[in-house]
């Protein structure tokens, strides 16, 4: 049976999601691949920020970081990194640039890895960019007219993380999903600190905040802490706001 699914609104790594990683952990070896992707472009002391914080993180709860240096395609090929993910009991990609994440990773044999992982039981996780990647689309944030395929685990989803951020950073980035995305593809975007958890259909809102359906025109529905809903099914109990 494939493990459970975390699409997380940002928070990797901080205390805000310790209960959402130990729901991911539970009855897993307590090993962890964290992929740092994501943030390549951002440059090696940013990939190593993440690194020493998911360490410090899972030492906590007395699991084993297994930090895989995937920062390019050459990477994302190589057979002894990739190996490394069978061990896992739990895969994240970290925060960064989705587009850049989903062209590193498509098709390539640690991704490969990754989906045989969570097949035979692993718990995956994407926080802000990572949730974008796994599903239908992933926009470049670093190039404004580019938008990649996303890695299409969940191909009838599209995340927008961040999404209660005061910034505006969520409504703009909302608008580029919505263009890239077909008509099966439900848009959801999630707050900071919240994730979703579940898959790959029905997800349960863990964490502080909620997640938002959001369908044609204006209408958005709204679901808690503790709310179900379903991607490509009936939407459950929740308010439009």
């Amino acid at each position: 049976m494939a493990g459970p699914i975390a699409l997380v609104g940002s928070g990797e790594f901080l205390e805000a999601m310790r209960a959402v990683d130990e729901q991911l952990l539970a009855g897993r070896r307590r090993v962890v691949a964290v992929l740092a992707t994501a943030a390549a472009e951002e440059g090696p002391a940013r990939v190593a920020y993440w690194f020493d914080l998911a360490r410090a993180h899972y030492a906590e709860l007395e699991a084993e970081v297994l930090a895989l240096p995937v920062l390019e395609r050459a990477d994302a090929e190589r057979a002894d990194l990739a190996s490394l993910l069978h061990g896992a009991g739990l895969v994240y990609l970290s925060g960064g640039n989705p587009g850049y994440l989903a062209a590193t990773l498509r098709s390539s044999a640690c991704w490969e890895a990754i989906c045989a992982a969570h097949r035979a039981g692993a718990a995956l996780a994407g926080c802000s960019a990572g949730a974008m990647a796994l599903g239908a689309v992933a926009p470049d944030v670093r190039r404004a007219s580019r938008v990649e395929p996303g890695l299409g685990l969940l191909p009838t989803l599209a995340v927008v993380p961040h999404f209660d951020h005061p910034s505006g950073f969520a409504e703009r980035l909302l608008g580029r999903v919505r263009a890239a995305s077909g008509p099966e593809v439900h848009v959801v975007g999630i707050e900071e600190e919240t994730a979703l958890v579940g898959g790959p259909h029905r997800f349960a809102v863990a964490g502080r905040g909620a997640a938002w359906v959001i369908g044609p025109g204006a209408a958005r529905r709204r679901y808690g802490r503790g709310e179900l809903l379903e991607i490509g099914g009936r939407l459950e109990e929740g308010a439009l706001a």
